[in-house]
């Protein structure tokens, strides 16, 4: 998946041992510098600097925490979830990307001072008496950077001899193969962001099919992975709900609903800059049109009954196949959930101890 064609290497990074042997796997030109300025700059300066970014890798530290809580907003229910931020941006180009926004220019990166991310880990969350469902995959897909050197490896030996935390790998590929041969000890969950086949092939480019997405996730069931599935964004369009039922049957033609640990679902929903660079890069693509108001969290998304009806033709297809499937909203209100769902999250202990318990149900982690 990776077009790189210049790696620029920070100076304090140069001793690296990794530095070398990714730079060796792409076989791209690459530079040292003490600064990195000029380069953003000349992706900025791009025609399309989101094309441009995809074909630049920055190789530095990160200075700052490596574990970050996820970017919720006060105004809709949150899981708490963890970002272990190891990089960001990636070779793959989906016209609803938030990444594209999100960073000034976006570029692909990769950090690494790993050291600092471990003891940041062992310190806060090893050590701890608390559940944390920690995931690589905001900021970058997490199955990825396999294609340059072993790191699935690298997390999954990292994780799986330590009892607090579960460490979700959320990706679009199917990049498994190192996956295949580790001891994971109960501690990963391997889980792949769905879509019904029509936004995958107008809006996922370079990105796995979805027979091929669930194919993986079979291969990894076998293995004694626990799995999750995110659909998210779900796009609404003429037909979008028959499609997305037959997504939802699809899956469980390859994996089992009690190896599941939870789904998620959320509606298309962006910022309004989105709107604009989606237009110029992704001529064909028509997911920006739609009845679409102001959030609460300044995000541009569908009007409520709309997101109730496609939520609850998914809840429903779900719930015939295995009622004690767990499913939750990335991102809505409380009358949401109790159109959907029938109940609030507060009921059960808010949305993070719905996920805690599903998670100490079908992952080894546990609290003194």
């Amino acid at each position: 998946m990776f077009n790189i064609k210049k790696i620029y290497l920070t100076n304090d990074c140069k001793d690296y041992p990794l530095a070398n042997e990714i730079i060796k796997k792409t076989g791209a030109e690459f530079e040292i510098t003490d600064d990195l300025i000029p380069v953003m700059k000349e992706i900025s300066a791009s025609s399309d600097p989101q094309s441009r970014g995809k074909e630049i890798l920055l190789l530095t530290e990160n200075r700052g925490d490596f574990l970050k809580k996820c970017p919720g907003t006060k105004y809709y229910r949150c899981c708490n979830y963890q970002i272990l931020h190891v990089g960001s941006y990636c070779p793959m180009d989906c016209s609803y990307c938030i990444l594209q926004t999100y960073f000034h220019p976006p570029a692909i990166t990769f950090f690494l001072n790993q050291k600092k991310m471990e003891n940041e880990l062992y310190e806060r969350v090893f050590k701890s008496n608390s559940i944390w469902r920690i995931g690589t995959g905001e900021f970058t897909d997490s199955l990825v950077w396999d294609e340059l050197f072993d790191y699935s490896k690298y997390l999954v030996n990292l994780f799986n001899r330590q009892n607090r935390a579960i460490l979700e790998l959320k990706t679009k590929t199917v990049n498994i193969e190192n996956l295949l041969e580790l001891d994971h000890n109960k501690k990963i969950i391997v889980s792949w962001s769905l879509n019904t086949p029509r936004v995958i092939s107008e809006d996922e480019r370079n990105t796995t099919t979805l027979e091929q997405r669930l194919e993986a996730a079979a291969k990894c069931e076998k293995k004694g992975y626990r799995l999750a599935f995110h659909f998210d964004p779900m796009v609404i369009y003429e037909g979008a709900p028959d499609d997305y039922r037959k997504t939802v049957r699809k899956i469980f033609d390859y994996v089992s609903p009690e190896n599941i640990v939870y789904i998620s679902l959320g509606t298309f929903r962006f910022m309004p800059d989105l709107k604009s660079i989606i237009r110029k890069r992704f001529e064909k693509s028509k997911i920006w049109c739609g009845e679409f108001f102001p959030g609460t969290d300044n995000k541009m998304r569908y009007l409520k009954p709309l997101r109730i009806d496609i939520f609850k033709a998914v809840h429903d297809e779900f719930m015939k196949i295995d009622k004690n499937l767990c499913l939750y909203f990335c991102m809505e209100d409380d009358k949401v959930w109790e159109r959907v769902f029938g109940y609030v999250p507060k009921l059960k202990g808010g949305l993070p101890n719905i996920l805690d318990e599903s998670v100490k149900k079908h992952c080894n982690v546990w609290t003194d």
